[in-house]
């Protein structure tokens, strides 16, 4: 899967682009491990406004990294929602505990 991955202070923004499924899922998994593994990230920032397309392995990516950084006293937040992966975000009960936010700056400044 294509990916933009940026680390600024805490903060790892993760840009993937296409469909976010179980092809995809297992370089999202290890992309963002091997970034959170070195790195003193306590905000993850999931940009998914170039996903048309996730499924339950995407969900499952996130929310083992939500888990993840909820244990370690951090957070993730959701950016750019196409509206077929929101209504499935919103169907899996993940907006309920992610904030979702309409940019990477909103994220990053709520977070404070």
């Amino acid at each position: 899967m294509e990916m933009d991955l940026e680390i600024r202070q805490d903060t790892l923004f993760v840009r993937p682009v296409g469909e976010l499924d179980l092809g995809a899922a297992d370089s999202l998994r290890h992309s963002v491990e091997q970034a959170l593994n070195g790195n003193p990230v306590r905000h993850l920032v999931l940009n998914l406004s170039r996903v048309s397309y996730i499924d339950s392995a995407g969900l499952g990516v996130i929310l083992g990294r939500y888990k993840r950084l909820a244990r370690e006293g951090g957070r993730v937040s959701l950016v750019g929602l196409q509206p077929q992966v929101r209504r499935v975000m919103d169907l899996s009960g993940l907006l309920r505990i992610m904030g979702e936010y309409p940019s990477e700056e909103e994220a990053v400044a709520r977070a404070g």
